[in-house]
């Protein structure tokens, strides 16, 4: 009787682990359709659209097993890059601007076919600081690079890993 039980218990509880941080019921969820973002914001840096697009679109490529198409997904992400500046962020003792802050947002509409209470439209934010000693030229790719590297994760984490 004690090892009926042990069985029961066994099969009535089932521990699931993921180690990409992806919580998709793929019996319902089997492709996902991302929308190049266009960049709207009013400064403009050419590679940034092209390097965030590629980069959210490997996120998913590299950490689900969602196929991706060009309409008609199970699930949908759309939206734009909506803002890129840069802004003093701390001033020396002589009272010049010591360290510059680049910002980079991103507004994301978030569909799921399967579960509509999932859907969103939201703000998504990164920043990056700078010695004003450099120049903007010589620091920004690595810069937009990181920023960019930040909101791929906080848009995955939002859409698919349910944190």
């Amino acid at each position: 009787m004690l090892f009926a039980a042990v069985m029961l218990m066994m099969t009535a509880c089932s521990v699931s682990y993921k180690l990409n941080g992806a919580s998709i019921d793929y019996n319902k969820t089997k492709t996902i359709q991302i929308a190049d973002f266009p960049n709207r914001a009013a400064y403009v840096w050419g590679p940034m659209a092209p390097n965030f697009n590629n980069a959210l679109k490997d996120e998913f490529a590299n950490h689900t097993k969602l196929q991706q198409v060009k309409r008609n997904g199970d699930m949908k992400i759309e939206g734009e890059i909506t803002q890129y500046s840069q802004r003093n962020k701390s001033v020396s003792s002589e009272g010049y601007a010591a360290q510059t802050e680049l910002a980079m947002t991103v507004n994301v509409r978030f569909t799921n076919n399967a579960d509509h209470t999932q859907d969103f439209e939201r703000q998504f934010t990164a920043t990056q600081s700078y010695e004003t000693t450099q120049s903007l030229a010589a620091v920004q790719e690595e810069l937009v690079n990181q920023m960019i590297k930040d909101l791929v994760e906080q848009i995955f984490n939002a859409t698919v890993a349910n944190w």
